[in-house]
């Protein structure tokens, strides 16, 4: 597909369509849209123009346009994506829904929340809080993620063991396809067969088939009580093998987040907190929660005393607001603490069966020493999903660096689908790992992925350069 040049004649058609204060052209701000949170040196593509329409009808006016003048199309919501999938590839149009950011229904009755999906997420649970509810569905970077972007990834996040990911609590959605028409799919509906499940083909597509402009979402019963348990072991390997014991037991947490001492480090540095971490080669941050305060509390001491049984050295327990803050601030900063110590660094967001974790850690110290480069790694392991980040050392010279790290990620995506896992399990294929698509996924996989493609977007206009690569390229 050879794509055309955003024109005069098209810049002004835009400004018709959303109003000339939503088609930005400015070098300065286009350059804000060029990047998310990957390498801006590595992946970075600028945008020949950002529009941020404010409705629905404006975004399908715009779809059209793109389609029938053949211009890519990215669609894009706060920009804070780990796969490079918000990134213009090809140049063309940026359509960020940050605008499209309304509550439009609460309804009680049915437990549901209609909303466009330019929200920030932890905004839909402020709203609704108060009434005894929320959104369980919602990743780690929530206050500063929308809920478009959830959606196009299927994010998940630390509480997914218990609750699940994005695509549990997506019950219906407003969407733009491809050729601008506008169509409602699903509804308040717990229950649905009716035809094949376009909601949860879109949930996950990475805007490569259309745009959700807004979205039904389940509401549950916000959680009476929680308590959260710090539990430290001597090596990652002891840490990692006692996950699947805890679930085995019967036990649910609300999350069990692997953190190795390198992550724990760097972390409390960047934010200048403090841990018990001298004797720890790891820890487990582990959260329980429920209705009842009693169960709750009951539960958390019987998680603690497994994993004491299991080598753990210490449990130490958080119950109250201000501890359990801390402690996930630790959690969430350990990303961007690795930034500020080395900008250059591959965040990879490997997946593999529960039962496979602890055979995680043993490849992740046969690689890294294979290759001479550091991997610490922290993440979600009450569900496989662990982020082993690729470190350049900061004497390492970039050349050396550029030469290792598709090596380094060569062995380690290897590794995983050994194990029986992925190369992505919230974080997306996007721009970052599509090269790795093809040698990890049968081909007739991809072919069935690429042939819905081609159906729902035969003019290649949608977020192309994304997840595979097809027959396109800028004329």
């Amino acid at each position: 597909m050879l794509y055309n040049r955003v024109t005069e004649e098209i810049i002004r058609e835009l400004a018709v369509i959303a109003g000339a204060r939503n088609v930005l052209l400015d070098p300065a701000k286009l350059e804000a849209y060029s990047h998310d949170e990957t390498s801006k040196e590595e992946y970075a593509h600028m945008p020949e123009v950002v529009v941020t329409p404010e409705s629905t009808v404006a975004v399908a006016a715009i779809v059209k346009l793109a389609n029938r003048a053949h211009i890519p199309l990215t669609p894009r919501g706060a920009g804070s994506g780990l796969s490079g999938g918000a990134i213009p590839v090809f140049g063309g149009i940026v359509i960020s829904l940050e605008k499209m950011n309304h509550v439009r229904e609460i309804d009680y009755e049915n437990l549901t929340m209609t909303v466009e999906t330019g929200i920030v997420t932890n905004e839909i649970n402020n709203l609704v809080k108060d009434k005894g509810l929320f959104y369980a569905g919602y990743p780690m970077s929530l206050e500063t993620c929308m809920l478009g972007g959830n959606i196009a990834e299927n994010a998940g996040g630390g509480k997914a063991i218990k609750y699940g990911v994005t695509s549990r609590y997506i019950l219906g959605l407003e969407f733009v396809t491809p050729a601008g028409d506008i169509v409602w799919l699903g509804g308040k509906l717990a229950k649905d067969v009716t035809g094949y499940d376009l909601v949860h083909l879109i949930v996950g597509s990475e805007g490569t088939l259309g745009i959700a402009t807004a979205a039904i979402i389940k509401l549950i019963g916000l959680p009476a009580a929680k308590s959260d348990l710090l539990v430290l072991f001597r090596s990652p390997q002891e840490a990692i093998s006692c996950v699947p014991v805890i679930l085995s037991k019967g036990l649910i947490p609300t999350a069990i987040e692997f953190m190795d001492r390198r992550s724990v480090e760097t972390s409390c540095a960047y934010l200048n907190e403090n841990l018990p971490y001298a004797q720890c080669g790891a820890m487990l941050l582990i959260e329980m929660d429920g209705r009842d305060p009693a169960l709750v509390e009951s539960e958390a001491e019987a998680v603690g005393d497994l994993c004491m049984e299991q080598g753990a050295i210490e449990v130490y327990v958080a119950d109250n607001r201000t501890t359990q803050e801390r402690l996930w601030a630790i959690r969430r900063n350990i990303a961007e603490a690795f930034k500020v110590y080395c900008p250059v660094q591959s965040l990879e967001d490997i997946v593999v069966p529960p039962a496979s974790i602890p055979a995680v850690i043993p490849e992740l110290d046969r690689i890294a020493a294979q290759f001479g480069i550091t991997i610490p790694c922290y993440g979600h392991a009450g569900d496989g999903n662990l982020h082993a980040t690729l470190v350049k050392d900061p004497e390492m010279s970039m050349e050396d660096w550029h030469r290792i790290e598709p090596q380094a990620l060569e062995a380690l995506y290897e590794a995983i689908s050994k194990l029986g896992g992925k190369i992505s399990g919230e974080h997306g294929i996007g721009l970052k790992r599509k090269e790795y698509m093809k040698r990890f996924m049968s081909p007739v996989e991809l072919e069935l992925l690429k042939a819905i493609k081609r159906a729902w977007d035969p003019n290649l206009i949608m977020n192309p350069g994304k997840m595979f690569d097809l027959e396109n390229r800028v004329g």
